[in-house]
This record gives structure tokens, sequence and C-alpha cells, in this order.
């Protein structure tokens, strides 16, 4: 932050290291969406920056494996379980 020059070095960087993955990723045809995955709420909010320049999607990957385990639906469905009493309420 206190270096502008630098942080706008890293970032062209960042932005170079994903667009030249995503493309090796698109080499053989696919058309599909390209993910980066990360467990941390910082580098997400960082990376989610990119989707634009670099065509990348960044999620959090138990968001991820929820949709592979449980659907693509897997939040409404919990939410509405939670909401007709799945979840014990626990007073301190």
């Amino acid at each position: 932050m206190t270096r502008p020059d630098i942080s706008t070095q890293v970032r062209f960087r960042k932005e170079e290291e994903m667009t030249r993955g995503a493309d090796n990723l698109r080499a053989d045809g696919f058309t599909g969406d390209v993910k980066i995955l990360t467990s941390c709420p910082s580098c997400l909010q960082g990376l989610s920056r990119y989707k634009e320049d670099a065509s990348v999607q960044a999620d959090y990957i138990v968001i991820e494996m929820a949709k592979h385990l449980l659907g693509e639906n897997w939040m409404p469905e919990y939410v509405a379980k939670a909401n007709a009493g799945g979840i014990e309420r626990v007073l301190v």
C-alpha cells in the first residue's frame, strides 16, 4: 500500500499468471468455467478482482465441494431445513 508501483507490478503479474493458467486449461477446447479456489476470505476478495480481466472466477473450495457432494441447490435446501427446525438452539 505504501508502494503503489510495486502493488501495480504484483497485480499485473497475478493477472498474467491467471490468464496463462486459464488459457492452458482451455487449450484443448474446454469451454466451461475456469475457477480458482481458496479457503481464505482475503484471497477470495483479491482474486475476485481478476474475474473480468482473466476470465477466471474465484470461489471458496468448500462451496464447490458442497455443490459437488450435495447438488447445485444445496444452499436453499440447507436454509429451508434450518428454518424448519433443523438446527438446535443453544441458550447460554
